[in-house]
């Protein structure tokens, strides 16, 4: 194999898996570090710098970088993940002022003009990033505050109202120009107001409905999943009946489910037409609901709504089991057991969100493509009308918060490219990363160490019947200081890298004999299929990297398993030659304003 080339920001990005999952990239363990030293407010900053909404995604990230943490694939299948979304509300809990750490307006005009349509945190994030930059921006929203979805549709036991507006305002008072209460008919029209450039972060907003027999004449009865959730959240519906059936397996049912249990709903039970292992709801979001006395019943087609005398009794289920052919697609089969009747007084239908434009002309030039979603360049988010850009749901369909962020983030850079008159695909900046070693003497290093076999934390809720008596009571009461200060320490701190100096290595093998893991090993040097099984310990897990040294005087070269190191730094305390170094590693997405030319001059 040839030397590994550490040069490369992307090789030790990768290595920090739990950043590298995050769509906003958003460097985890430096700011876990500084919640385990209690400075809160540092923690919270390096947060907002990247996924601009620490406390919102504190509570309601779909945690993408969890499932790659390695404290949960080192110590076993029992072992779970460092609690790194919660611990992002440590910091947001407990932080101090930190409006003054923000880009203060009024901002030198640039003279240009930008308008953002919809309100959510894929247009939010444009605001931040080029209002500071001297843009003009004009904000419009058909709702009456700003949030988009995390207002409409995540409940305010899930996220309370002054977490949102708070975070949602930090970006606001920057001197966006808001246009509340305002629905955009047509871009046309938008087009007409010569903007020098247009986002469109307008979300996923169509509910997908269910035709089946009943459907119609039971419509008083029966809701559209998001549209009830904004109805509830703007306190236009307060109740709902005693028997309630929601119908779908992801997030929107589970918190259709919770907040009709909030309204009235004394029967409530989902049903779900898959097997419960495919539910697309996230673990945690189905343990909640199953912790407020909500059943799931799966493997249960709907077949059609029963009416009596004008009013809906109830639904028929019919009753199938999953079957998956070599490549995994599933298929349902009927069981040919008897149909089930399950009586309700109202349904919720949360099977899925569409985008849907049908405020955009079919003549400006703006190509729309597969199921009506508009053309756009997956690097600049630009569309087939040069001016208009996308983010967020309505650029590829549904995602999260976490991706409508990221996508904020570079659909403002190429905003900010366009209005310069730059390419923007050939002038796109490259993160900023550096390497400082942490060694500050012979023994001591500038962070904790320490590995041990520590159990996940669980967060403390707040009392069940306090809870389900009032929808606004947030469940989660968060991690306290002395817990998340427990749960910090359980990072393994991957963005220490383990860097390894061919020139000073004198091949004792001290650190190979030291390593707790068996991730290092010196051998003669071979193809890497062939190499991979003869390492100290085989490395089997082919997504991560071997790191390779050039070749030693004994022709022998270094080689790390990635994979299973611990990031311990044994290797670097035993090294009698200082040939190992401990160098965080630290990743920073470049934003709008960093271009090439800027940072050249």
């Amino acid at each position: 194999m040839k030397p590994t080339n550490i040069q490369d920001p992307e090789y030790f990005h990768k290595v920090v898996d739990c950043q590298k999952a995050c769509p906003a990239h958003t460097p985890v363990p430096e700011y876990i570090r500084l919640i385990a030293a209690e400075r809160y407010t540092e923690a919270y900053m390096v947060n907002w710098e990247s996924n601009v909404f620490p406390g919102i995604l504190g509570r309601t990230c779909d945690r993408p970088c969890e499932p790659a943490c390695r404290r949960g694939r080192l110590e076993g299948e029992e072992e779970e993940p460092v609690a790194i979304c919660r611990l992002k509300r440590v910091a947001a809990d407990n932080k101090g002022e930190v409006k003054h750490l923000m880009p203060q307006g009024p901002f030198v005009p640039n003279g240009k003009k930008i308008a953002l349509i919809g309100g959510g945190p894929a247009s939010l994030t444009v605001a931040r990033d080029l209002a500071p930059l001297g843009y003009e921006i004009h904000l419009y929203d058909e709702w009456n505050k700003g949030g988009g979805m995390m207002r409409t549709q995540i409940p305010a036991f899930r996220l309370p109202e002054s977490v949102l507006e708070e975070e949602v305002n930090y970006i606001l008072d920057m001197g966006i120009h808001t246009h509340f209460n305002t629905y955009v008919s047509s871009l046309r029209e938008i087009l007409a107001k010569d903007y020098d450039a247009i986002f469109v972060g307008t979300g996923a907003p169509q509910g997908r409905n269910l035709p089946l027999p009943g459907r119609e004449e039971a419509d008083a009865n029966i809701h559209i999943g998001i549209e009830w959730l904004a109805g509830v959240a703007f306190e236009h519906i307060s109740s709902i009946g005693k028997k309630v059936i929601v119908l779908g397996g992801g997030n929107t049912a589970m918190d259709c489910c919770r907040t009709s249990r909030r309204l009235g709903g004394e029967s409530v039970k989902v049903v779900v037409r898959s097997p419960f292992n495919d539910m697309k709801a996230s673990a945690w979001e189905i343990k909640d609901a199953q912790g407020e006395d909500i059943p799931i019943l799966n493997n249960m087609p709907p077949k059609e709504f029963v009416v009596e005398n004008g009013r809906l009794k109830g639904v028929i289920f019919s009753h199938v089991k999953a079957e998956y052919d070599e490549s995994g697609k599933r298929k349902l089969i009927p069981t040919g057991e008897p149909d089930t009747f399950i009586e309700a007084d109202d349904v919720i239908i949360a099977i899925g969100q569409d985008n849907a434009f049908p405020w955009i002309e079919r003549d400006l030039g703006l190509e729309l493509g597969k199921w009506d979603l508009p053309v756009v360049d997956r690097l600049t988010f630009q569309s087939t009308l040069p001016q208009v850009f996308f983010g967020g749901d309505a650029a590829f369909g549904p995602e999260n918060v976490i991706t409508a962020v990221a996508h904020g983030h570079q659909a403002a850079i190429s905003i900010d490219l366009f209005c310069r008159g730059e390419d923007i695909r050939t002038q796109r900046p490259a993160p900023t990363t550096n390497l400082v070693s942490q060694k500050m003497g012979i023994h001591e290093w500038m962070y904790d160490s320490s590995v041990a076999d520590d159990e996940r934390y669980d967060v403390p809720h707040e009392a069940k019947d306090k809870t389900l008596s009032d929808r606004k009571v947030e469940v989660e009461l968060g991690f306290d200081t002395r817990l998340g200060y427990k749960e910090a320490q359980r990072c393994l701190n991957c963005d220490v890298q383990t860097v390894f100096n061919t020139s000073r290595c004198i091949e004792c093998d001290a650190c190979m004999d030291i390593c707790p893991t068996s991730c290092i090993t010196f051998t003669t040097n071979g193809e890497e299929e062939e190499l991979r099984l003869r390492l100290s310990a085989p490395a089997i897990n082919l997504e991560q990297d071997l790191y390779v040294s050039e070749t030693l005087p004994t022709q022998r070269v270094m080689i790390k398993d990635e994979d299973v190191c611990l990031h311990c730094g044994l290797c670097a305390e035993r090294c009698p030659t200082a040939a190992w170094d401990m160098q965080k590693f630290l990743y920073q997405v470049t934003k709008a304003g960093q271009t090439c030319s800027s940072l050249k001059a």
